[in-house]
């Protein structure tokens, strides 16, 4: 198994770790956190990576430096945890995600956060496809864009995209809310459930069974709570919401064309 990185405290521009694991810095006296694990993966693998975020009893604040596009980074993680990948991250980063607080501090490839079932990630950039896919709960935020099929078959997470969205965003969301503060493409909400989606800007098209609905004054509590989770600074009253006209539910011939 490749080495992994020893530990150093925070810095704005932190130098290249060592290639070789050191022993765990004491904790230092007086306030303060304490210092990251840092790992680099030009010289350590992900797989090295992930088998030390799973480990019990693992650090509690680690920093990925050079992920260069890397697959699968900080997936599955379990327990509560800080991670920060500095750069740009490749498909299905942070996917299966429990408690953990991921931020990518650049772009997101395929699938991020995919089959999340509580914590926080963050994309400070923009998010390739499916972002959010059959994630069951905790909270997604993408600052930039998300490509098509945001949130497809959402069932419980919370996705909040600072930009706007691709086609058959939400298609099949089961539960969760999706916040868009830009635009939204083709198809939104197609074959929708009961997941909420509101969109501050314009939708290109609505998808099968999906429908304009009023935002009423609890809808404007929750969405201002959404917003100020994601850390976003939007007027609420801007957006619009969009659910299930419920027509799907059950099988009807007159809507064969439908399904």
């Amino acid at each position: 198994m490749a080495a992994l990185t020893g530990t150093v405290p925070d810095a704005p521009d932190p130098t290249r770790a060592p290639a070789h694991a050191t022993t765990r810095a004491p904790g230092r006296a007086g306030p303060g956190p304490a210092p990251a694990t840092v790992v680099d993966l030009s010289v350590s693998s992900v797989r090295a990576l992930n088998q030390a975020l799973h480990a019990p009893g693992a650090a509690a604040r680690w920093r990925v430096l050079e992920p260069r596009g890397a697959h699968n980074v900080a997936c599955g993680i379990g327990q509560e945890m800080t991670v920060d990948i500095e750069g740009h991250a490749g498909y299905y980063c942070a996917g299966m995600n429990q408690r953990a607080s991921v931020t990518v501090h650049g772009n997101a490839g395929v699938g991020v956060a995919e089959n999340m079932m509580s914590g926080t990630v963050r994309v400070r950039g923009s998010a390739s496809q499916s972002a959010g896919a059959t994630a069951h709960g905790g909270l997604l935020v993408v600052e930039g864009d998300a490509a098509a099929r945001c949130g497809i078959s959402m069932k419980g997470v919370d996705i909040v995209v600072g930009g706007s969205v691709g086609h058959m965003s939400a298609f099949m969301g089961q539960a969760g809310r999706l916040v868009v503060c830009g635009d939204a493409g083709d198809g939104l909400g197609d074959s929708l459930y009961e997941a909420r989606i509101y969109v501050k800007g314009t939708v290109r098209s609505l998808g099968a069974d999906c429908v304009e609905k009023p935002v009423r004054d609890e809808h404007l509590l929750e969405l201002a709570e959404l917003l100020k989770a994601a850390g976003l600074d939007e007027d609420p009253a801007a957006f619009r919401r969009y659910g299930s006209a419920r027509e799907l539910y059950h099988f009807r011939v007159d809507n064969a064309g439908a399904y």
